[in-house]
């Protein structure tokens, strides 16, 4: 199986510039191996989709990428996940905070800061030590608008994030992301808690930032990973089992277990 999607994975890979490399990763909770050698190119300015059934390990996948189970006594890397081809994100020498400042992510749930709008998003930029009160207005604004949300929130920029709808705090969220400039951005499932219409206006989102930053989703919806990627992962007990093009994974899948998943016969 393992076998297989690396062969997928090599075919694939010289249709894009890889933004990521995940290359024979495990990751052990305690004693337990919950990903078992997992191969991965992310291409560059795509949408890339994890799907499978719960327990998979495509969230935990996703988290390994800006380090976040780094934060639990008890877990444990095996292998790399190069970044630019230049740096293993997962080296103990390299810094936690500045690979998340380098690699954004956005949550099943929004989860404002309980500040205002201004200081949700400017959060980042002061952790990176900016202090120019200009750059740091400047920033904020381009990152509401890139996130869509600019023209909803000029005016109430000191208002508590709370007072957003789950929508906007999403598309908040987005903009705190963005903000600090990074080169890949996380997605875990991040409309499963929204309405059809603030869905929608998520995923149209994340369609237009392709062309500045790459992205990750966690999508336990496969027609949301039809609709919006252009590549797709299927992981089965944690196993990659097969990657490739959306188009051609969901019409020609190369492997009978993908196949009988996205036909709905399990999961």
């Amino acid at each position: 199986m393992v076998e297989e999607a690396s062969q997928l994975n090599q075919l694939d890979s010289t249709m894009f510039q890889p933004k990521a490399e995940v290359k024979n990763l495990s990751f052990f909770y305690g004693d337990a191996k919950v990903l078992k050698n997992v191969d991965l190119v992310i291409p560059e300015h795509r949408v890339t989709a994890l799907i499978g059934p719960s327990g998979c390990g495509k969230t935990t996948l996703l988290r390994c990428f800006n380090r976040l189970h780094d934060l639990y006594p008890g877990n444990r890397y095996e292998g790399e996940i190069m970044l630019d081809s230049a740096v293993n994100i997962l080296d103990a020498q390299v810094d936690p905070i500045e690979v998340r400042m380098r690699i954004g992510m956005v949550f099943q749930r929004p989860n404002p800061f309980p500040k205002s709008i201004y200081e949700n998003v400017s959060y980042g930029l002061r952790v990176q030590g900016e202090k120019s009160r200009s750059v740091i207005d400047a920033k904020v604004e381009q990152a509401l608008k890139n996130a869509a949300l600019w023209d909803e929130v000029k005016d109430r920029l000191k208002d508590s994030a709370y007072e957003l709808s789950g929508g906007q705090q999403q598309r908040l969220c987005i903009a705190r992301a963005l903000a600090t400039d990074p080169e890949l951005i996380l997605f875990d499932e991040p409309t499963s808690a929204l309405d059809p219409i603030a869905t929608a206006s998520i995923e149209e989102l994340m369609s237009s930032l392709k062309q500045q930053v790459t992205i990750l989703i966690v999508t336990h919806s496969m027609q949301q990973a039809a609709r919006l990627s252009d590549y797709t992962a299927f992981m089965y007990l944690g196993e990659l089992v097969e990657f490739n093009q959306t188009l051609t994974l969901f019409n020609h899948p190369a492997n009978q277990q993908t196949e009988d998943y996205v036909k709905g016969r399990f999961g």
